[in-house]
């Protein structure tokens, strides 16, 4: 379990994981807000549904793409917090809608 040292002056936001309250700061990114979770696992995987969380934290092995805001497969550790932004955890194989 990881936890914030926060920055002094930082502004207080809130970000909503699957629904639920979460606090992060200005200038974290939501891969860093999600390993500070009870479940930090963003994503399972297409075939065995294996969890996967934030790893590379850099945007190379993509474990940490999540539904944030309403797209689908984005870079989490790439995409910094904004209040009321919205974050779901992606499960299994995306469907393609027309």
């Amino acid at each position: 379990m990881f936890r914030k040292l926060h920055e002094p002056g930082a502004q207080a936001l809130t970000v909503y994981i699957d629904g639920k309250p979460a606090t992060a700061e200005t200038g974290e990114t939501v891969a860093a807000v999600l390993l500070r979770q009870d479940t930090p696992a963003s994503r399972t995987t297409p075939v065995q549904e294996s969890p996967r969380a934030p790893y590379c934290m850099m945007g190379v092995c993509f474990d940490c793409l999540a539904i944030v805001d309403g797209v689908a497969s984005t870079q989490t550790c790439l995409t910094p917090v904004r209040d009321g932004m919205r974050v779901e955890r992606q499960f299994g194989k995306r469907s393609v809608q027309p």
